[in-house]
């Protein structure tokens, strides 16, 4: 089968959808995005766009409800992802919580400031953390793939750079001295989780038979 030539982006998130679009440009496939129907007055189409709740107890299971419901609600392929920061020192928090860390309602800057704020007290040698992510694309009749990323790396307490988004401006991947905010995007993409995942995907799609 390999990539399907039509697949729904199961995400409204800006962020992802811009590090997902150019990760992926690389693809075969004609993307079908919830704005993308909403601007072109596809109103009934971007109605049926379900709003998914994050009830999984893994970043599987997250990814796979997201795509799941898109793929079931517009009859075609979706893709979906879902990642988090895992903090040793404070026993893998924030993980699966990482979009709503600071509250259900959170921005990324209030995320972010809570979880500085909580290793603040500790020792920059033990600031470890790594980004995980974990792609998926899923077929109307429940078959799916899966991929899994990392980056392992440390966190510091004064936010620096501008670009990504999340936890980035707090993030140093291993190897680096800048922050995951003041990498380029390619320099980003090249080493992020979700690079890594989403190009494992992209490797077992062409792949599948």
């Amino acid at each position: 089968m390999g990539f399907p030539g039509r697949v729904a982006l199961a995400t409204k998130n800006p962020g992802k959808i811009e590090e997902i679009m150019r990760i992926c440009r690389g693809w075969p496939v004609v993307w079908t995005l919830a704005r993308n129907l909403a601007s072109s007055n596809q109103v009934s189409v971007a109605s049926l766009w379900p709003d998914v709740e994050e009830t999984g107890a893994t970043y599987l299971e997250n990814a796979l409800l997201k795509a799941k419901a898109v793929a079931k609600a517009l009859q075609m392929p979706a893709v979906a992802d879902d990642s988090g920061i895992e903090v040793d020192a404070l026993g893998g928090v924030p993980g699966l919580l990482s979009a709503r860390f600071a509250g259900p309602n959170a921005t990324d800057e209030e995320n972010l400031r809570l979880l500085i704020e909580r290793v603040r007290a500790v020792g920059p040698p033990d600031r470890s953390a790594r980004y995980r992510c974990v792609a998926v694309c899923a077929w109307p009749d429940g078959r799916h793939l899966s991929a899994e990323g990392s980056c392992e790396g440390r966190l510091v307490t004064q936010p620096r750079g501008s670009g990504g988004f999340g936890y980035d401006p707090a993030f140093v991947p291993s190897g680096e001295r800048r922050t995951m905010a003041e990498l380029s995007a390619e320099e980003k993409d090249a080493i992020s989780h979700r690079g890594r995942a989403f190009r494992r995907l992209g490797d077992l799609l062409a792949a599948d038979p």
